[in-house]
């Protein structure tokens, strides 16, 4: 959805992705709790745009969604849709599958983008992650459900997957949409195994 040069060709693939599914996932969150269209709507506009917001004010790109209006355009046009399509579309574990392909293809487009405005390595894979989960996080926060990093499911684990192996796949010279495609099927795989077999990570015990 964005216009950089500077960013890879694939780049604007996996925006879109993150946007329309993270966008569903936090219009879903309202719908199950039978809220109001413009409940609905909010609730997808901050769930699309709210990582990548971090990240830009972070990295010192302007605000993509002020910018280009093509983003808010398909959050809210993806909220519409969830609104005015029946409900049993969407039960069982939707929100968690638009959630986890959303996961992974924001945290390689975070981390992409940081690399593209200079930003060093680490820095980059932090930024993938920052873009791939605060937007669920707000969602959650304002859904009034505990913060997915409140609980031990692998989800910001998946995304630091994402995130890390598209960092090094990169700087390790493999083409860039070769190097999304690894990163983000990976990070994805890894989501989807948590969700399928309840995969979590181990709680701190305490001192023994």
């Amino acid at each position: 959805m964005e216009s950089d040069t500077i960013l890879p060709a694939f780049a604007a693939w996996f925006d879109l992705a993150g946007l329309a599914v993270f966008a569903a996932s936090g219009a879903l969150a309202a719908a199950r709790r039978a809220q109001t269209l413009v409940t609905l709507l909010f609730f997808a506009l901050i769930t699309g745009v709210g990582g990548g917001t971090m990240r830009d004010l972070l990295i010192g790109a302007p605000v993509f969604w002020i910018v280009d209006s093509r983003a808010s355009t398909v959050c809210l046009g993806v909220g519409l849709l969830i609104w005015v399509t029946p409900e049993r579309w969407w039960r069982g574990q939707a929100l968690d599958w638009f959630d986890a392909v959303g996961l992974a293809a924001y945290a390689v487009y975070g981390a992409a983008k940081a690399i593209g405005y200079g930003v060093p390595p680490v820095p980059a894979f932090v930024m993938g992650v920052v873009t791939g989960c605060v937007g669920g996080i707000i969602r959650d926060v304002l859904a009034n459900e505990p913060s997915i990093l409140m609980r031990p499911e692998l989800y910001v684990t998946a995304a630091a997957l994402a995130a890390a192996l598209y960092v090094g796949l990169t700087y390790v010279a493999l083409p860039g949409w070769a190097a999304a495609m690894i990163a983000a099927s990976a990070g994805f795989a890894l989501r989807a195994a948590a969700i399928h077999w309840q995969i979590h990570l181990p709680a701190y015990r305490g001192r023994r």
